[in-house]
């Protein structure tokens, strides 16, 4: 009975001993866990944890930083308007970008998986993002450059517009004064006093540089001697000046050319009967008019200026031409994610969608996007996470005049603080607003991965 006791008894102590080893081993791994944890802890702390506690601090004060004023500063967010107008400008960023870089990666996705190079596609598209947007501020910058001889986008702008409307050649030109011709309100030139068939008149103008005539011009000398048909009724436009000096004002001299491709009109008792090109030398004629009184007119299109393009970053649209920006260079990030997404959709849905005679729309529609919800939910939640911090473009894109106008919450808080402003407790108050905007969507992407990890 003693032995038995005993051999029972004896066991217990090591059992102890050994739960107290397990003890001291987990306490040893949490200690080394923490002493590797620790650097980026501190860091963490360092570099996100107090500037955020900080500038939550720092909103309470003046904006010398001496002065306690409690909200006042969150109050004068929304009495500020170019606050206001930031506000504003986010929201149409949040609204806006997302929704559209989604939606394209999400077509590209598809359209690219039936493409034979879709390896090289995918590479293509995802390239811009390799550019900083120090970089493609100053790209698009460029590109949307309202000279058409700089801006990319406004030289096809022009091309097309030329192309179907035609441009004036004489955009410079003008009439002396008292030499026989009168500027109307809608700037055409007509003849001061009426004409009648069977007559000439010269119609001079300055103001075109003789490097600036057509190819083919010539001179107008001999056009200007030209005698009038009876019921014909003739004339010259020449450049009044001569080449060097000299010459005569109201005359056409030896050396003075005419001006080609001018539109002259024929006009009567208010009414245009007649209309006609000017040839190589400037010269014109208008047969078969009626007898009676007319005035010779130079019409306004002669003299329009030419069409200088789109103001991509006026008041109207610099905020829509930032947003393209973005698009151009974020596509590709929303493609290759959805692709991704894409490929792991179950083939055998597709297919069976299509035995039973689903057409491509309908399997996109009723089974695609249904399926890629959570990745499109993912990649929508991190763009708007990511357009609500945009920064770099809107500040090197948009020039200073119209710099309010495109101005988002980010460059507000920069320019409140340190961009001439110099009020640091209103900019940690756009600070902070910024960050309670931005967490709703951390959590809610922070939650998506968990609930996929599961």
């Amino acid at each position: 009975m003693t032995a038995t006791l005993v051999n029972e008894a004896g066991p217990k102590p090591a059992a102890g001993a050994g739960r107290a080893r397990a003890r001291r081993s987990r306490r040893r791994g949490r200690i080394i866990a923490l002493l590797f944890v620790f650097p980026a802890l501190l860091l963490l702390g360092a570099l996100v944890v107090y500037p955020v506690l900080f500038s939550v601090g720092r909103s309470f004060f003046d904006a010398s930083g001496t002065r306690f004023v409690g909200g006042e500063n969150y109050a004068e967010m929304f009495r500020d308007p170019a606050t206001l107008k930031a506000i504003r400008n986010t929201t149409i960023w949040v609204v806006v970008a997302p929704a559209l870089l989604t939606g394209l990666g999400l077509i590209l996705a598809v359209l690219v998986e039936k493409v034979r190079w879709a390896t090289a596609f995918k590479l293509l598209l995802f390239m811009p993002m390799a550019v900083s947007f120090l970089a493609a501020g100053i790209i698009f910058r460029l590109a949307y450059d309202e000279d058409p001889d700089k801006g990319v986008l406004n030289a096809a702008a022009v091309s097309v517009h030329d192309a179907f409307q035609g441009t004036s050649t004489y955009p410079t030109a003008r009439a002396r004064d008292g030499q026989g011709l009168t500027k109307g309100t809608d700037g055409s030139y007509r003849t001061s006093a009426g004409v009648s068939p069977g007559e000439a008149v010269t119609l001079g103008l300055v103001g075109v540089l003789p490097d600036d005539l057509p190819g083919g011009t010539e001179p107008a000398y001999a056009a200007a001697g030209h005698k009038a048909s009876p019921g014909e009724l003739r004339g010259v436009v020449y450049l009044d000046f001569t080449p060097g000096g000299g010459g005569q004002q109201g005359k056409v001299d030896r050396r003075e050319n005419g001006l080609p491709e001018m539109t002259v009109e024929a006009v009567q008792a208010g009414k245009t009967v007649a209309s006609t090109t000017t040839a190589s030398d400037g010269s014109f004629r208008f047969e078969g008019l009626d007898e009676g009184s007319y005035v010779v007119k130079l019409p306004a299109s002669n003299f329009a200026p030419p069409y200088e393009g789109i103001s991509w970053l006026g008041p109207t649209l610099v905020t829509p031409a930032i947003i393209g920006a973005y698009l151009w260079i974020w596509t590709g990030f929303a493609m290759v994610l959805i692709g991704a997404g894409l490929s792991a959709l179950p083939r055998d849905s597709l297919e069976a969608a299509r035995m039973d005679g689903a057409n491509e729309w309908q399997i996109f529609r009723r089974i695609t996007v249904p399926l890629l919800a959570p990745v499109l939910t993912v990649v929508f939640v991190t763009l708007v996470i990511n357009v609500m911090k945009v920064f770099d473009l809107v500040y090197i894109i948009a020039p200073g005049p119209v710099q309010e106008d495109a101005t988002v919450l980010a460059t507000q808080m920069w320019l409140v603080s340190f961009g001439g402003g110099n009020n640091q407790g209103l900019g940690s108050a756009l600070g902070v607003l910024l960050l309670l905007l931005v967490i709703p969507a951390m959590v809610f992407n922070v939650r998506r991965f968990r609930g996929s990890q599961r």
